[in-house]
Formats: C-alpha cells, sequence, structure tokens
C-alpha cells in the first residue's frame, strides 16, 4: 500500500527526495493558531489502513511537540496502519542525567511522552553520552544513521590538503571516524564548558599543519561558541583557512554571521535542520532503513 509522508514542514529539503524515494504520497496537512494561541490540524488525505510517515524537524521543540503529538494521534485515530517518525535531528538528549539535585532528566522525560506517540523512529546522529543507545530510554524500535560516511566522502572530494579538528573529547568519535574515510590528519582539542555559552577550547601544538586548511568537525552547532573558540585558537596558531563541518546545524543566536565576521570561510552541514548551509543531503542513507521498517 502506498504509504503517506506528512511533514509540519511541507518546505523541509528531505520532503521531496524521501517522498520520491519512498513513492509515497505527500500528506495534506491544514494548520493554524487559534487567536489563544491552541493549534488547529486538519488531515486531507484517507488514511484508513495505509501507512503514515511523519518528518518533524525538531530543533526548537518544544513550539513542535504538541502539534506533533496531535498529528501523530490523529493518524492513529483515523487508522493508520503504523506511524512512523522520522526525526534527522532529535531534540532532549543533552539532560541524560541529574547534575544538580531537583533538576529534570528531559531526555527521559521526552522519550517517554514521544514513544507513545510513535510505532518507531529513524534518527541521524543522535547525541549520545552518557545513554549507550537510545533503546535505553525509548520504547519503540530505533534506527540510528550515521552521517560521518557523506561527510567523509564530502572531504575526499576536495584536493586542498586538511587538518580536521575536533574540538572536544565527545567530538573525537566522528572526527577520528570521518578522518580514517576521508584520509586527512586530525586533532583533537580539550574544552573547558563555565556555562551554556562560556566556553573555552584548547588546541595542541599545530606546526605541522601550518601549510593546511582546517576544517572543525562537530556533531551539532547550536550557541556557536565551541566553533567560535576552536576557530580563534586555530588562528592564534597561524591557520587561517578555516572551514566547519556538522552534522546539525542550529545555529541560536544567528551565530553562523558571527563565525564569517570572525573569519570561518565556509560553512558545511547536512540537510537534518533547513538552513542555507545544507550542502550534505541525508536521504540515500534515511531511505534504505525506512523502506525496511515500513516493509515490517
Amino acid at each position: 500500500m502506498i504509504p503517506l509522508l506528512f511533514s509540519p514542514d511541507t518546505d523541509h529539503p528531505l520532503f521531496a527526495p524521501l517522498c520520491r524515494g519512498l513513492h509515497a504520497e505527500p500528506g495534506q496537512l491544514e494548520q493554524r493558531r487559534f487567536p489563544d494561541g491552541e493549534s488547529y490540524l486538519r488531515i486531507g488525505n484517507e488514511i484508513n489502513g495505509r501507512p503514515a510517515l511523519v518528518l518533524a524537524a525538531l530543533s526548537r521543540p518544544d513550539d513542535k511537540f504538541l502539534p506533533l503529538c496531535f498529528l501523530c494521534d490523529t493518524l492513529r485515530e483515523l487508522g493508520a496502519s503504523q506511524v512512523g517518525l522520522v526525526a534527522p535531528y532529535l531534540c532532549y538528549m543533552r539532560q541524560d542525567c541529574r547534575f544538580h539535585p531537583g533538576e529534570a532528566v528531559t531526555s527521559r522525560t521526552f522519550a517517554r511522552l514521544l514513544s507513545e506517540q510513535i510505532d518507531w523512529l529513524v534518527t541521524v546522529d543522535p547525541h549520545l553520552h552518557r545513554y549507550h543507545n537510545l533503546d535505553q530510554i525509548y520504547q519503540v524500535p530505533c534506527t540510528v544513521i550515521q552521517a560521518a560516511p557523506l561527510l567523509a566522502q564530502w572531504l575526499r572530494d576536495h584536493q586542498e590538503k586538511l587538518l580536521l579538528v575536533g574540538p572536544d573529547a565527545e567530538s573525537e568519535q566522528w572526527v577520528a571516524q570521518i578522518a580514517a574515510e576521508s584520509g586527512h590528519d586530525y586533532v583533537v582539542g580539550e574544552k573547558q564548558r563555565r556555562g551554556d555559552r562560556d566556553v573555552q577550547v584548547s588546541l595542541p601544538v599545530l606546526t605541522a599543519w601550518r601549510d593546511h586548511s582546517a576544517v572543525i568537525i562537530d556533531d551539532v552547532i547550536a550557541s556557536g561558541q565551541t566553533v567560535l573558540q576552536a576557530l580563534s585558537a586555530l588562528h592564534a596558531q597561524g591557520l587561517q583557512r578555516v572551514d566547519c563541518a556538522a552534522i546539525h546545524g542550529l545555529f541560536a543566536d544567528r551565530i553562523e554571521h558571527r563565525l564569517a565576521s570572525h573569519g570561518l570561510r565556509r560553512l558545511i552541514t547536512t540537510n537534518a535542520v533547513a538552513h542555507p548551509s545544507n550542502t550534505i543531503d541525508l536521504s540515500p542513507l534515511l531511505l534504505p532503513p525506512i523502506r525496511q521498517l515500513l516493509n515490517n
């Protein structure tokens, strides 16, 4: 049966290639806000017995989660045979333990609430730190896609001598894999975080790579302060040609403009979250697991 693909953001860059690759029918949604701020939603397709997919950009999720729940619940009520969620960026992963008494462990709460709405989840490089996998907190089958091979391919296609730079220990897992697959050298820095927007990055001595261009590699650019500090540290050691490649570009406070004004040459992101810097298309990696889940 032909699946339906819905998205609250029909202009998301992954919507069209996923529709084509899955031979899915675009879902018709009417959405608006009542004057008091409540959500109105109406589905324009015949649902009964058909599989339904939802593509959701879960950056800045507090405004999006309740409408997503309304959509998934309505699809179930109208008789969808399954409701699968494709969330290229998965939010609420940072608070994975109680760092101070009384804090909400929001990753667990969000996972429990979202699991109630869907039958399965496909996502790209969630920010796993203290969790080994999503099955520790999600109650539905989860498929995690690694974007590193696409970043490595993009880097292999460039003939410059490159030094890949991981700004902190958390980034080493991506940088090491991408360096191995692309054939470039890499280094990893150290980061001290004093607040959400207050970080300091130090790098090892880079004398051996003075004639290289540098590419800062990270999974998520949110406040962008880590990238900004890494950029300054590279400039201080004489590396002036600096790019940044990230899987998820959230860009709070329009930080991409500050990065450019501080000398970042180029910004590369995947199309997990829509942004002018989107350079790498995730759909070739997303299509096979989605097809498999639909068939199951």
